[in-house]
């Protein structure tokens, strides 16, 4: 039973490194600013998922907590990305310089 799982969790690490590619192709070549900050949000999400099917598989605790690191900081790069994408977009509305 344990190497049907294996063979299930390999499966599942192939596909989200498939839309990990899709994700980070989204964001370099997204046609606005909001679709690529969705796509590293994404990104950051797909890479925890990895992460705790990699502490399932190797039975590694600490990835976990390595994993819920990894989710803060993600969620706070992504406020910041809106916060920087929000001031340019009041910037370019008030016909300010922004810089």
């Amino acid at each position: 039973m344990d190497k049907v799982y294996g063979i299930l969790m390999q499966g599942a690490l192939i596909v989200l490194g498939l839309c990990l590619f899709a994700c980070l192709f989204r964001a370099v070549r997204g046609p606005s600013t909001a679709d690529r900050i969705i796509a590293v949000n994404m990104t950051g999400t797909v890479t925890i998922m990895m992460i705790i099917l990699l502490a399932l598989m190797l039975k590694e605790g600490y990835l976990v907590d390595i994993a819920l690191i990894y989710a803060m900081l993600s969620f706070l790069a992504v406020v910041l990305l809106c916060r920087i994408y929000i001031g340019i977009a009041w910037a370019k509305k008030e016909g300010k310089p922004h810089g």
